[in-house]
């Protein structure tokens, strides 16, 4: 054990097809696939238009949650207008931290610790496309009450106000990165001693939300509505909806106080590309190189010890070569084994969660360390022609070990 060393004591998650994290193992340990064929009468529903769902460039398929609309307001002291007013997005956030902490043992009304918490949601799709055509919303004073409870600012303090926690209360905004960095960012809070116990996570609801997405050749989105990470016939990914959340304490504190350990953050770094890629959406070697040689170094731990890593893995032509080639370089040589250390993505069970996809993988993997077993990474054959596994340390994983 080192000062460093961060706990996970409890967790929680909204995925689709997994209303807790029980069910989201059974996904993944089953090896099932959470994105679902939309039918005609499900996207009219919606309000796709019928020339739409008649293209061919038109993918019928989602990542869907259940539940979205409902809420229980009075128990979060909101009234309904309230609860009408705010985005799915904040209001299953605050489920979540609230089953998170009690998943973690504590009650933040009475236990007087300072508490902080790190998050980030995607764009209120909710308002744009819920409550912005209702127009008799904007007056009568609806307009500030409609930014509080859909602007992504407010999400973290949000939180909370609500559930009474008196620690770093910060709305952290990267993309698809934002949960992993609120995840780095609650654990160096704790070893500042900013607070004792961290909640960090992310959220991605959209609204419409039973809808496909248009696919483009060489563009981010499947062509199938499969995610084929590492796989030849990856062409893109398939945009999901879902939460997640984990509560962070110090090691030494955790184990003093007889927390439930779940798994333990040995150490974690972030960084940025810069100008150094071929594209703003697109990674750089050398960027994704840097930043895993950093966190092995700051957890203090040899890469030929890993036996797994969860990967980004959008199933994208370009962006997964880049990926495992930043991973070879990062753990180098070693002792010359090749193919000891499994690789997968979470993508492709449950789709790409945008701010919530880093703490699904994260979830992912401690669920894994908890069973003692690695599940597999799904729709993979053939490796990509960009990437050489043989002569590198990984594989990719394709069933449960």
């Amino acid at each position: 054990m080192r000062p460093q060393d961060i706990a996970v004591i409890g967790m929680a998650c909204r995925l689709p097809a997994a209303e807790d994290l029980p069910a989201f193992w059974k996904l993944l340990s089953s090896g099932s696939e959470a994105i679902a064929s939309l039918g005609d009468d499900v996207l009219i529903s919606e309000g796709v238009p019928k020339r739409s769902i008649e293209s061919r460039y038109y993918v019928k398929a989602g990542a869907c949650l259940s539940g979205i609309d409902q809420f229980d307001a009075g128990f979060f002291g909101l009234n309904a207008r309230e609860a009408e007013l705010t985005d799915p997005q904040h209001r299953i956030f605050l489920e979540l931290v609230w089953e998170a902490l009690e998943n973690a043992g504590i009650d933040s009304q009475v236990s007087g610790e300072c508490v902080g918490v790190f998050a980030g949601a995607s764009a209120s799709t909710y308002l744009l496309f819920h409550m912005r055509p209702q127009r008799d919303v904007f007056g009568s004073g609806g307009y500030f009450p409609l930014m509080i409870g859909n602007d992504k600012d407010y999400l973290a303090t949000r939180v909370s106000y609500r559930l009474n926690l008196r620690g770093p209360s910060i709305t952290i905004q990267t993309a698809c990165s934002t949960s992993l960095v609120a995840t780095h960012m609650a654990c160096q809070s704790l070893l500042t001693y900013e607070c004792d116990t961290a909640i960090a996570g992310g959220v991605a609801i959209s609204v419409p939300h039973r809808v496909g997405h248009w696919f483009e050749e060489g563009g981010y989105f499947s062509p199938d509505g499969h995610c084929r990470a590492f796989d030849a016939r990856g062409q893109g990914t398939v945009f999901g909806n879902g939460a997640g959340v984990v509560v962070l304490k110090r090691l030494e504190e955790a184990l003093r106080d007889g927390d439930r350990i779940e798994a333990v953050i040995k150490g974690s770094a972030i960084n940025n590309d810069g100008g150094s890629k071929v594209g703003f959406t697109a990674p750089s070697v050398k960027g994704q190189t840097d930043v895993i040689a950093q966190a092995l170094a700051v957890a203090g731990v040899s890469a030929e010890t890993v036996s797994y890593v969860e990967a980004h893995g959008t199933g994208t032509a370009l962006g997964d070569p880049i990926e495992v080639a930043a991973l070879k370089a990062a753990y180098g040589k070693g002792n010359g084994r090749r193919q000891y250390c499994g690789l997968g993505s979470v993508k492709t069970n449950i789709g790409h969660l945008d701010c919530a996809a880093g703490v699904a993988g994260l979830i992912k993997t401690v669920l894994a360390l908890k069973h003692g077993r690695i599940p597999a990474s799904l729709h993979y054959e053939r490796a990509n022609p960009n990437i050489d596994f043989e002569n590198s340390p990984f594989y990719v994983n394709r069933e449960l070990r």
